[in-house]
């Protein structure tokens, strides 16, 4: 389709000016009666934040969408480019992307001026219609809005009243399409305050120009809690001018976790090895992420990242494909020892407490992944502890009691002061006879997770002895590249001697 290149031609066609908000709406609007994902690619919102999202741009709101770290914040307000028209017509060489029919820069009404309808016209894409800033403490009202250049007014001879001096910043730049600003509380607020006649009435004022430049903009911002971020605030007049405010949130169930995970992470790999990956072994990696939201450990008003979620499975992978590369064998399974290379992948994303940074970050992320693993161990096999009544001093009361039930044969071979040492470095086969040695544990493991067979059984067998061992029904000691599996008692006895 050949589109017009003058605005004669541009009128002959019957294109007509809309502002970016009413086309917002009525593309978002036409979206929905189509059907389909709004928002491809964001998951776990679609009863919570989006409804929120597509409430602020029927109203034609401008939003902030409020949330910790890694909660797609940024996704979200890039997506809305995605509803704009796929290209728009401005007047060629517009530094603010003028309205054919509406000119607001002097450059621009000065050509419609002196060549009427043989202004030429240039179509402008959708992506070129977004722009973010993140906001730091150093940006400046002349980053944003715009400041006088004394080069350019030297060059042309021109006095500093001249609207051909001004040097447009971002947000002019953005005109006639949608500006996001990130982590809008480290912005001063001194900027913040050059925000309002943006918000409110649609304009900017440079360096106390008698001049009003009327932009058309859909304002988007993001930031963390104040609570949180401590590094500064929204300024008051500033919220009362943002329409909508969203909340987002962390998936609420593993199912939505793990669909994040897998479309982020880097799994698909030039020339690696065939990794399989049990579904608990899985399980156990999205739960980490869960485990640490609750941890006493953790500073919770940080909040921890689905970025480290995704991290931990790349570096679990890798360790996989690592083994693979050391024992010449062109496929394996990743196995429970595997997530220890979760460790690296969670220390810089983890913001601890007083008492989190007592323990260390080392032991606080090896605590977190063994209470993934026992959250997983107890949703595919018999729980270890289970609650009975007993009669208190005035009542009857609900302990917790262990119950070795079918694992006792397992403990008893360990308890006859057997040992059993694993390795991330052994092959399949050698790993499988080292599960192998212990009895019952076989026929326990095809009991409850009945489609392993091969590699995979056998590394179901090691999450039942990863399970009892965070279940305290087992003893572990951590040794080069591996753990060696013991007797509970028998170990607090060689601790003592």
């Amino acid at each position: 389709m050949t589109r017009p290149t003058t605005l004669g031609a541009l009128k002959a066609s019957g294109w007509k000016s809309r502002s970016v908000k009413d086309e917002l709406r009525d593309n978002l609007i036409a979206r929905i009666q189509k059907g389909g994902a709004l928002f491809p690619g964001v998951i776990g919102y679609d009863r919570t934040v989006i409804p929120q999202v597509v409430n602020a741009v029927l109203s034609r709101h401008n939003l902030i969408l409020l949330g910790l770290r890694g909660q797609a914040k940024t996704r979200i307000l890039r997506a809305l480019a995605d509803i704009l028209d796929e290209y728009i017509p401005v007047i060629a060489g517009s530094e603010i992307n003028d309205d054919p029919y509406h000119p607001i820069s002097k450059r621009a009404r000065d050509m419609v001026r002196d060549q009427g309808d043989d202004t030429p016209i240039e179509w402008l894409h959708r992506d070129a219609r977004y722009a973010e800033k993140l906001a730091t403490p150093d940006v400046s009202i002349a980053d944003l809005i715009g400041d006088v250049d004394p080069i350019k007014a030297a060059t042309h001879r021109l006095t500093f009243a001249d609207e051909e001096v001004i040097h447009f910043g971002i947000i002019p730049r953005t005109n006639r399409g949608i500006f996001a600003i990130n982590e809008l509380p480290d912005l001063q607020p001194r900027i913040q305050v050059g925000l309002l006649n943006i918000l409110e009435e649609k304009d900017i004022q440079i360096r106390g120009f008698p001049v009003r430049i009327p932009l058309d903009l859909m304002l988007c911002f993001s930031a963390n809690p104040e609570d949180y971020t401590n590094r500064g605030s929204i300024i008051t007049p500033l919220k009362d001018r943002i329409e909508s405010q969203v909340l987002t949130h962390y998936p609420i169930d593993l199912d939505d976790s793990r669909r994040i995970t897998d479309q982020e992470a880097w799994t698909e790999r030039e020339n690696q090895p065939t990794i399989r990956m049990p579904v608990f072994i899985r399980d156990a990696i999205e739960a980490i992420a869960f485990e640490a939201r609750k941890s006493e450990f953790v500073d919770q008003a940080s909040g921890v990242s689905a970025r480290m979620t995704i991290a931990i499975l790349e570096s679990v992978l890798s360790n996989a494909e690592r083994r693979c590369l050391i024992t010449k064998q062109q496929g394996t399974f990743v196995r429970t020892i595997d997530l220890a290379a979760a460790i690296p992948a969670m220390s810089g994303k983890l913001e601890l407490v007083y008492e989190g940074e007592q323990e260390g970050a080392h032991k606080v992320a090896t605590t977190i992944i063994g209470a993934a693993v026992r959250a997983t161990f107890e949703k595919y096999f018999p729980g270890v502890y289970a609650t009975r009544a007993r009669m208190g001093r005035n009542k009857r009361e609900a302990v917790p009691q262990r119950e070795e039930g079918p694992y006792k044969p397992i403990i008893d071979h360990f308890a006859k002061g057997q040992r059993l040492e694993l390795t991330d470095e052994s092959k399949d086969d050698d790993f499988a006879k080292q599960v192998k040695s212990v009895p019952e544990l076989e026929a326990l493991t095809k009991e409850y997770l009945k489609d392993l067979k091969g590699g995979g059984l056998a590394v179901g067998m090691e999450f039942v002895l990863e399970g009892l061992h965070q279940s305290s029904l087992l003893a572990k000691e951590d040794i080069d590249r591996g753990v060696l599996y013991c007797d509970m008692l028998g170990a607090m006895y060689d601790d003592l001697a």
